[in-house]
């Protein structure tokens, strides 16, 4: 049975009526009513969600000493956006999260806003105390008369944190300049943090050489999607797959109507230039990816000395229009699966490429297999193994002929539900389908169909797909082509299902059952 508490004392003493109680979930504190099941069983296996309350972006996302930090925006007293606060978990493998006290909570006058965090290795901030090197976080502290950035520092493996006594280190006088992403530039010898002016869509950078004083180096933008308010911005080297040699930045932008995009090229410590005329590059062409951030200081190598590192994001999984009315309890909100990127040469240049990170293999556990096959024969072997699941990793690939229309798979399918992964030949599109994928009622922007322009390579299509209790994560052509989304079914629909015409074969197809 899982609960939730409620912040008001008032309404936790008050015992709910029959007519509060029906139809509806009711949850108290001190006295504890139980969640209705349909909402528990939403809960994701393998993508993580808080104990209880609101979750949105992944902030201060940071490597040491072993753990996997995850901070995130989180209201500790409730289920709806407000208090916003730092959440925290750590994990060693991606897979085990350990749930901590809120990091950094709500204060008066002001909410935490989004943010990063690093390990200041040489103690160039002054924060250490000579035996480990400190934890810093950068983030915006939210009035309602202004967004100003803020440093706090922890010298116990982030678990308590303290604020810089100078705050705020940097304010302009905006009510929206924010979401600062902090990493030790190298080259330059100094801090950089990339900001958010995002009314005016920019990324403003500052650099410092302690974390306290901060001088404005550059702007970019605006460029490519500017329809909404820019927020989250990210900046990191990748080298490009097969020539390691080779090394480009990546800026990563989210736009509160068009989702993330990301543009490629050089930064020299002061300005970022894009390596061609900025275009509207999507990280992920579902609704449901948004506000990503990655790991500061991952093993591999650090940015202190230059050396490439294993660049790990995760996103939250949900969207603006309908964030507040998902049914979940007593819960909202939850990540995506982690995911390892790479920088690879293509007909259109230099793309971000996605893949989950490998650990999560390690969930796998019975396996389906099916080879060179019908798509109608593959169903009949699929209901002969008894292939099913609500927590599923799916590998196939399809090889389309000439008339060859549309074809791909249906994942969490029950007597009147089903998700849809296809690909329509004609238009050279992957797309998501999820106006029959279980409640859609909550919201009029939800049943909707989702496509992304992926060319074949060879007649073949090759998808990786994760499948939870509530989302699918769609990866294409190797993960160059990403769709992601929430669905909400109902725990009976567990069923795979593989469509196509009689010009389409199943390549192969392997089907896990995840832990």
């Amino acid at each position: 049975m899982t609960f939730e508490r409620l912040s008001s004392s008032t309404e936790a003493l008050k015992r709910p009526t029959r007519s509060e109680r029906v139809g509806r979930c009711y949850i108290a504190r001190p006295r504890y009513f139980p969640v209705c099941f349909a909402a528990m069983m939403l809960r994701p296996r393998f993508h993580f969600t808080p104990p209880a309350n609101w979750l949105n972006d992944p902030n201060g996302l940071v490597y040491f000493d072993g753990e996997w930090h995850l901070f995130y925006q989180h209201n500790p007293f409730g289920i709806d956006w407000g208090h916003m606060s730092w959440g925290h978990a750590v994990s060693r493998d991606f897979v085990h999260w350990e749930h901590l006290p809120v990091a950094l909570p709500e204060q008066p006058g002001y909410m935490i806003f989004s943010g990063s965090a690093a390990v200041d290795w040489a103690n160039t901030g002054g924060f250490g105390d000579g035996v480990r090197p400190p934890l810093v976080a950068a983030y915006t502290a939210h009035s309602p008369h202004e967004q100003t950035q803020h440093i706090a520092f922890s010298l116990d493996r982030g678990r308590t944190w303290t604020p810089y006594a100078g705050n705020p280190v940097i304010a302009i006088g905006s009510r929206e300049f924010r979401d600062p992403k902090l990493f030790w530039h190298a080259p330059s010898g100094r801090w950089v943090m990339a900001c958010a002016l995002a009314d005016r869509r920019q990324v403003r950078f500052y650099g410092s050489p302690n974390l306290r004083d901060w001088q404005h180096l550059s702007d970019f933008g605006p460029a490519g999607a500017t329809a909404g308010l820019w927020e989250c911005p990210d900046l990191f080297p990748l080298p490009v797959e097969g020539d390691p040699t080779q090394q480009r930045w990546v800026l990563k932008v989210d736009d509160q109507r068009c989702g993330a995009q990301y543009f490629v090229g050089d930064f020299n410590g002061e300005r970022f230039a894009c390596d061609d005329p900025p275009s509207v590059r999507r990280v992920d062409f579902g609704k449901d990816f948004y506000a990503a951030q990655s790991w500061n200081d991952a093993p591999g190598g650090r940015l202190d000395t230059g050396s490439p590192t294993r660049r790990v994001w995760l996103a939250w999984m949900s969207h603006w229009d309908y964030a507040a009315r998902t049914p979940t309890a007593p819960w909202r909100g939850m990540m995506s699966a982690p995911r390892e990127l790479a920088l690879r040469r293509d007909d259109d240049g230099l793309c971000l490429v996605q893949r989950p990170v490998r650990e999560l293999r390690v969930l796998r556990r019975a396996h389906w297999r099916i080879e060179d096959v019908a798509c109608g024969a593959a169903n009949d072997r699929l209901r002969a193994m008894d292939a099913h699941g609500t927590a599923l990793e799916i590998a196939a690939t399809f090889l389309a002929c000439a008339g060859s229309a549309e074809f791909g798979l249906k994942v969490r399918v029950g007597a009147a539900e089903e998700t849809v992964i296809g690909y329509n030949a004609a238009e050279g599109q992957l797309f998501v389908d999820r106006s029959r994928s279980g409640n859609v009622s909550f919201s009029p922007r939800f049943a909707e169909r989702h496509a992304a322009p992926c060319p074949l390579r060879d007649g073949a299509l090759a998808l990786h797909v994760l499948v939870d209790a509530c989302s699918v994560e769609v990866f294409a052509d190797d993960g160059r082509v990403v769709i992601s989304d929430l669905i909400f079914p109902e725990p009976e629909s567990d069923g795979i299902e593989v469509f196509g015409d009689g010009a389409t074969r199943v390549q192969s197809l392997d089907v896990w059952a995840l832990a």
